[in-house]
């Protein structure tokens, strides 16, 4: 959306009331969802909202059509099949708002805080309000342009799947650790948009606009990315599997590569590092292995301590006994890898797909930090992807975890004595004889201890 009016554009007044005359409306639009005698629907529609609170209200089916909500506070507002069409919700605070099925047509989202939100089927594409001016002709209300728009929008973990969002604008939008599957964007805007971990499973990004968007360890299968422009988008741990790649041009994206690029050998590498930590720096080489394909490699009992293996394809190694003790393995697709009695400790794995891996006996404890006294640095798994993981025996005390999926898990015997284990989910995960003393388990779901 355009910021302004155009010059030219004729100006409605919209009605402005305060909070004092909003909060009765609320209520009452409350006891009309609830059926209660007296309830009545909202018709908020070219109201100037802005600045007010809609907080925790349950709002479903109102109506704010080509509405002022900027700076509105919406946190765990439920909106489901409100009518927002052409509304400004620009800058407003919309965390945890529930807007499935809601007719966001043409409204503008710019600056809004929509971090857990969910619009699921909500409808996004473009869309004009119109009104008849003093001479009986059709104009446009409020916006220059008729394209719904979420650019530099934080939506971080919102679920959009099955949205309509066909030629909407969300140019450096925050999508990172979303749901979008089987979302339509055809022709979408999403230049230098942040899509980190998020899953498009069955999108349609038809020339969709990708240019320098990033999509670490994003789930791509089954998308449709049919003449979409994909230059200098970073796909770098991002999962293509089931993508037909022949009608969309990858000469220009950013993808992961091949070990031929690295000039050594892995034996070298790992030599190189080796004696650039036992020299404390002064000699050999650090290892960057960020950005590589190494799926399949036999990795086992190599020495990596601080190792950059960021973004990296490791799907399928055999990674058993290795020491990777404060290394970065954030964003890298780790899926079936096989990483028994490997020492993690004070290692980085955030937003990692750890999908099927074995990682039984596994020492994921902090290090204490040099030259301090109780200070240490403890192992990070935020947002990490553990569906269906073999944990069984791991040390995990003060591990960073939140937000990560341990569904179908087996967790026997984890010792997670302090783990930041908020949100988490834990659907159908084995945790017999797991250790909880002082985990942070708020916020975390399908949590059965036996």
């Amino acid at each position: 959306m355009a910021e302004g009016r155009t010059p030219e554009e004729p100006k409605f007044e919209l009605k402005k009331i305060s909070q004092q005359e909003l909060t009765p409306i609320l209520k009452s639009h409350q006891d009309f969802v609830r059926g209660k005698m007296g309830g009545r629907r909202a018709q908020l529609a070219l109201h100037d909202l802005t600045h007010l609170s809609l907080r925790d209200y349950d709002l479903s089916n109102a109506d704010f059509s080509g509405a002022d909500m900027r700076n509105a506070d919406l946190r765990r507002t439920k909106l489901y099949a409100a009518t927002m069409f052409a509304t400004d919700l620009r800058e407003a605070r919309m965390q945890g708002c529930d807007l499935t099925r809601a007719d966001l047509r043409g409204a503008c989202f710019r600056g809004a805080d929509m971090s857990d939100a969910t619009l699921a089927e909500a409808d996004l594409r473009d869309g004009t309000l119109m009104r008849r001016d003093t001479k009986g002709n059709l104009v446009s209300v409020r916006f220059e342009t008729s394209a719904a728009n979420m650019a530099q929008a934080r939506l971080k973990r919102a679920n959009l799947a099955g949205a309509k969002m066909n030629g909407s604008f969300a140019v450096q939008t925050d999508l990172t650790d979303c749901n979008l599957t089987n979302v339509k964007m055809i022709r979408t805007d999403l230049s230098y948009a942040d899509l980190s971990g998020s899953n498009l499973r069955g999108a349609d990004l038809t020339e969709a606009v990708l240019v320098g968007t990033i999509l670490h360890g994003a789930i791509l299968s089954g998308t449709i990315l049919t003449s979409a422009n994909l230059e200098n988008a970073d796909l770098c741990g991002a999962m293509l599997e089931a993508v037909d790649l022949s009608r969309v041009d990858l000469s220009r994206a950013l993808l992961p590569r091949s070990l031929d690029q690295l000039g050594a050998t892995i034996a070298e590498v790992v030599q190189n590092h080796a004696e650039w930590i036992f020299s404390g720096g002064q000699k050999g080489k650090r290892a960057e292995l960020s950005r590589y394909d190494m799926q399949k490699q036999n990795l086992s009992s190599l020495m990596l301590s601080a190792a950059d293996l960021s973004h990296s394809l490791l799907a399928g190694a055999d990674m058993m006994a290795i020491n990777l003790m404060m290394a970065n393995l954030s964003g890298c697709d780790l899926r079936d890898v096989a990483l028994n009695q490997g020492d993690l400790r004070g290692a980085n794995l955030n937003r990692a797909n750890l999908t099927g891996a074995s990682l039984v006996g596994i020492r994921a404890t902090p290090v204490p930090i040099t030259g301090t006294l109780n200070a240490s640095w403890p192992a990070h798994f935020e947002d990490a992807r553990m569906a269906g993981v073999d944990l069984s025996g791991a040390v995990l005390r003060k591990a960073r975890m939140p937000r990560v999926d341990f569904t179908r898990a087996r967790l026997r015997d984890v010792d997670f004595t302090g783990a930041d284990l908020q949100d988490c989910v834990f659907d159908g995960a084995d945790l017999r004889g797991a250790t909880l003393e002082g985990a942070d388990l708020r916020g975390a779901r399908g949590l059965k201890l036996d």
